[in-house]
């Protein structure tokens, strides 16, 4: 498998120690993923840790050069049928996630099984994520997604707070409130490695799927 990493930030940079962790190779990183000769990119996935501005400039392009998309960029939630559109339309595979930390996704899969025990029994349910100053999106789209299972799982929408503070890689918690006790559950990145170690799986994932995906349902085996 080959590598084109769009977005050389830190995320880029620790995709990239990812990569050569695992004896990958990496064909470059781009700060102008649409300048990557066709001939070239038909030969890899595009691991995208950009902005959601250059996203919604460029996932049409990398669906139609590209032989597969991993897409760690969040905010184009309102414009996601359009991008599931361009990959199904171009039979690209392409592997999204809010969040590729394993242990986050165990967090969602906690979340779920919590509030279907929960549903009932007077619970309020509050999500709060904490940032470093750099983070453009507030709140995270983690966060966004802890909330809409919530919704889901347990009938109730969940106030959602975001903090940005100093250079925090992330920090999510789900807190269930009643008249007799509280529940929460945490996850704490220590760094951004969890995020880009899950990046170069799901790359290696898009090797044995077809269409779209999110990452935690592979994950999770939904």
């Amino acid at each position: 498998m080959k590598v084109i990493i769009s977005g050389y930030g830190k995320m880029g940079h620790m995709v990239e120690a990812a990569l050569e962790r695992r004896g990958i190779e990496l064909v470059c990183a781009s700060e102008d993923i649409c300048a990557i000769p066709k001939e070239v990119a038909k030969e890899c996935v595009c691991i995208d840790f950009t902005t959601p501005e250059a996203f919604r400039a460029n996932y049409k392009t990398i669906a139609a050069n590209f032989k597969a998309a991993v897409v760690g960029t969040t905010g184009w939630n309102d414009i996601c049928g359009e991008v599931f559109a361009a990959f199904e339309q171009a039979g690209t595979p392409l592997i999204w996630g809010s969040n590729f930390s394993v242990g986050v996704i165990a967090l969602f899969a906690g979340v779920t099984r919590v509030c279907e025990v929960l549903k009932g029994h007077g619970y309020t349910p509050h999500v709060e994520e904490i940032h470093h100053i750099h983070k453009l999106d507030a709140p995270s789209g983690t966060a966004k997604s802890i909330g809409l299972l919530i919704e889901s799982a347990l009938g109730v929408k969940p106030e959602i707070g975001a903090q940005r503070i100093g250079e925090v890689p992330g920090t999510h918690t789900a807190e269930f409130l009643s008249e007799v006790d509280r529940l929460t559950l945490t996850h704490e990145a220590f760094s951004r490695q969890g995020f880009a170690e899950g990046a170069v799986d799901a790359a290696l994932l898009t090797e044995s799927v077809t269409g779209v995906h999110e990452f935690k349902d592979l994950i999770l085996g939904k």
